[in-house]
């Protein structure tokens, strides 16, 4: 999840969504749902801005460790095997662009 997480970082959301349909990650479709989840909560948040998906950029995203599942699997001689399977919680923050300032 880190790595996809890393890819859209800093991205507008235009080419974060154009990154994340190319990716061939499984996890790329966790942070696609995502970040299109964070565009609506901002057009949400500020209704009387009307943005499109080039003015917004993905400010930050955090991926944190979630709960562990924790399973056996049968091993030879009667032992079994931890299987520890494990999930995340994944934060995505969008803003809008500033243009920045020409400094000479």
């Amino acid at each position: 999840m880190r790595l996809v997480a890393g890819l859209v970082r800093g991205k507008q959301v235009d080419q974060a969504k154009a990154i994340l349909l190319n990716s061939t990650k499984s996890a790329s479709r966790n942070v696609m749902l995502t970040l299109k989840s964070a565009v609506a909560n901002y057009a949400q948040l500020n209704p009387d801005e009307r943005v499109s998906d080039q003015e917004l950029f993905v400010k930050a995203v955090y991926v944190d460790q979630g709960a562990t599942l924790k399973r056996m699997l049968p091993a030879p001689m009667g032992r079994a095997y931890r299987v520890r399977k494990r999930s995340n919680h994944l934060t995505v923050i969008v803003d809008k662009v500033t243009n920045p300032v020409n400094k000479k």
